[in-house]
């Protein structure tokens, strides 16, 4: 049996509610991001004043993208408020899922914003969501004017090729219960946001394989 669904009104309802206060604030809040970052390196008011000017606030309704297979990854996405999945089509049309981000986790395609090449993948929002983004020509520089973010990203990059070599380290070498478990440990927010069908697709089996997992987990 699928998890809770995302239809309800309530995701709506916080939809309404996100954009009526941007509305109403007439600015951004970069509060969320400027939170996060002073958790890796304290900013000073310079600092601060600079992610204003740089980030701009996006809007993204359930089930829009912020990147779509064939486009270039124009930003790096902060998520303030929702949920993403990043995911590819195979050949057979079938849908793989390789990430997701929830609050104060970061989206993109890399090489794609890096490079500037096509991208092969999707970035869908699976809840009405809230992120703050910049261009690449923006956050290089910052990078140049402001060493201290070019520190914090160094970090922000360092984590995610750590996780990604995890991720590939599991798919070859790991049972699909392991890989349930890793979910479980890498997104413990998760379990009750999105569907089996959505879990299944990231650790790699059906629907039915993965009740069958957690049917298993249940008795033991």
């Amino acid at each position: 049996m699928e998890g809770p669904s995302l239809e309800g009104g309530g995701k709506a309802v916080m939809f309404v509610v996100l954009f009526n206060r941007s509305l109403q604030a007439g600015k951004m809040n970069i509060e969320p991001l400027v939170s996060y970052f002073s958790k890796l390196l304290p900013l000073d008011e310079r600092e601060v004043e600079i992610l204003k000017a740089v980030f701009t606030e996006k809007m993204v309704l359930r089930r829009k993208y912020l990147l779509q297979e064939g486009g270039v990854c124009q930003y790096n996405s902060f998520v303030v408020e929702g949920c993403f999945r990043m995911y590819m089509v195979d050949s057979q049309g079938k849908e793989h899922n390789l990430q997701f981000a929830i609050e104060n986790w970061w989206m993109l395609d890399m090489e794609s914003f890096y490079f500037g090449t096509p991208s092969r993948l999707n970035i869908e929002a699976m809840e009405p969501s809230m992120v703050l983004q910049i261009k690449k020509e923006d956050q290089f520089k910052l990078f140049t004017d402001y060493p201290k973010f070019n520190r914090i990203f160094r970090v922000l990059a360092e984590n995610a090729l750590i996780a990604s070599q995890k991720r590939v380290l599991l798919t070859i070498s790991s049972t699909a219960e392991e890989r349930y478990l890793d979910f479980l440990d890498r997104y413990p927010q998760l379990v009750n946001r999105i569907s089996n069908v959505q879990i299944a697709s990231y650790i790699g089996v059906t629907p039915e394989f993965l009740s069958a997992i957690r049917k298993k987990m249940a008795k033991s």
